[in-house]
């Protein structure tokens, strides 16, 4: 079996961490056990690009038990646990091509060896496995039935690469299921960023001006989680509605050149390029702190920062000082990558719960669909999303109320006025 991680005597703890994950991860657990005993999946390559982390981990050894035959590489070079990385190869013999801190060239080199298992479906956490498929190995694609997609980034770039005509797959978004997005981008981004933050810098937020770059669901939860500790939350977005929407909420809006003289943490999560750009970096106060938890790093401008600075240096781990031609001092976290996976562990099991059993029951999905689906990105199914809820809803403990008859017929009906 091929593989390529840090150190295979990171294993044990490794498993350890899995297996704490798991005990917060009660449907894809239940999943699992049905997998185990169907093989719903058998015989079935997946390659998978991920952030390797324990709850990744728990979906690994999910598509295994149904048969599959998983191949993991990271989708974030900052991302990796390489503890949890070394397990799944030792104990439970999955290849998996990732190592905290890998370079461009090892990143899509472990890329290509995933790609390299022929695989019949994909899992992409930002689409590279699947434009790095397309654009320089496309004499695989021919094995490929389909695949799915984690995040809205992602999404943005396949539905690009289907409305171009040039995607040659079906995918299942499944980030746009309700049972992912409400709850993985809003409350489990929200809770990871703000830990990556205060991991990375151990300052106080409360009290601080909070600069919140993009409202859509993860910056939703950022916006509430800095609030809920005492920071003094500003918005910058580009859609009037989200911009009013946070108004409404509670928050202050303003353009980010606005933001930027007043602010003292940033964070973007936009999914776009250049958010913050040169000109914000000259007007930031002294000290500032900027990081991203959308995808890509791309939406700091680093290299513009990189321009009008002196010099650069760690000044603590995931903390690196520019010192400004005009001798103000930025902090970037992470190197700009995801705050949340960079300094700290990604989201909470518990919600990733959710997020994951969408992944194993689309593949599944997938799978067992008889009918031929056009090379364009699909929603997750309603039933799929209903499932998840009640079996989430059903593992925490929590009832709730059934529609009657009546209430079936009635709002069925349109001759049953009032």
């Amino acid at each position: 079996m091929n593989y390529d991680v840090k150190d295979l005597k990171l294993a044990k703890e490794g498993a350890l961490r899995i297996e704490w994950a798991n005990q917060s991860m009660p449907v894809l657990n239940r999943i699992k056990e049905r997998f185990a005993k169907e093989k719903p999946l058998k015989g079935v390559q997946v390659a998978a690009c991920l952030h390797v982390t324990t709850e990744t981990a728990s979906l690994m050894q999910t598509l295994k038990a149904g048969g599959a035959k998983p191949a993991l590489c990271a989708s974030n070079p900052l991302s990796t646990q390489d503890d949890v990385a070394a397990s799944l190869v030792k104990k439970d013999k999955i290849p998996v091509f990732a190592i905290k801190g890998e370079d461009h060239k090892t990143y899509y080199k472990h890329i290509y060896a995933v790609l390299d298992t022929h695989p019949h479906y994909t899992m992409d956490d930002g689409a590279d496995l699947v434009s790095t498929l397309h654009s320089e190995r496309p004499e695989l694609i021919s094995h490929v039935r389909g695949g799915t997609e984690e995040t809205t980034t992602g999404i943005i770039r396949l539905k690009s690469m289907a409305a171009d005509g040039v995607l040659m797959y079906p995918i299942i978004a499944v980030n746009d299921a309700r049972t992912k997005h409400f709850f993985d981008n809003r409350y489990g981004t929200g809770q990871s960023t703000m830990d990556g933050i205060i991991r990375a810098t151990n300052r106080m937020i409360a009290g601080a001006n909070f600069v919140v770059c993009g409202y859509g669901w993860c910056g939703r939860g950022l916006a509430m989680r800095a609030r809920g500790m005492g920071g003094h939350v500003i918005v910058t977005e580009v859609d009037a509605v989200a911009a009013l929407e946070a108004v409404m909420d509670g928050f202050t809006v303003m353009p980010i050149r606005e933001a930027s003289k007043i602010g003292d943490i940033f964070c973007t999560l936009t999914g776009n390029i250049s958010v913050i750009r040169t000109e914000h970096f000259k007007i930031m106060k002294e000290g500032a702190i900027v990081c991203n938890s959308g995808h890509f790093n791309v939406e700091l401008d680093l290299e513009g920062l990189q321009s009008i600075s002196k010099s650069k240096r760690t000044i603590r781990s995931f903390v690196e000082e520019y010192l400004l031609n005009n001798g103000k001092r930025i902090n970037v976290l992470g190197e700009g990558r995801l705050i949340n996976l960079a300094a700290a562990e990604g989201h909470p099991s518990s919600v990733m719960d959710m997020s994951f059993a969408n992944q194993a029951l689309s593949i599944e999905y997938m799978v067992k669909l008889k009918k031929e689906l056009d090379n364009e990105v699909y929603p997750v199914p309603e039933q799929i999303d209903a499932l998840i809820a009640n079996e989430k809803l059903e593992a925490m403990g929590v009832s709730m109320d059934k529609l009657t008859r009546d209430q079936k017929r009635y709002l069925a009906s349109w001759d049953m006025g009032t």
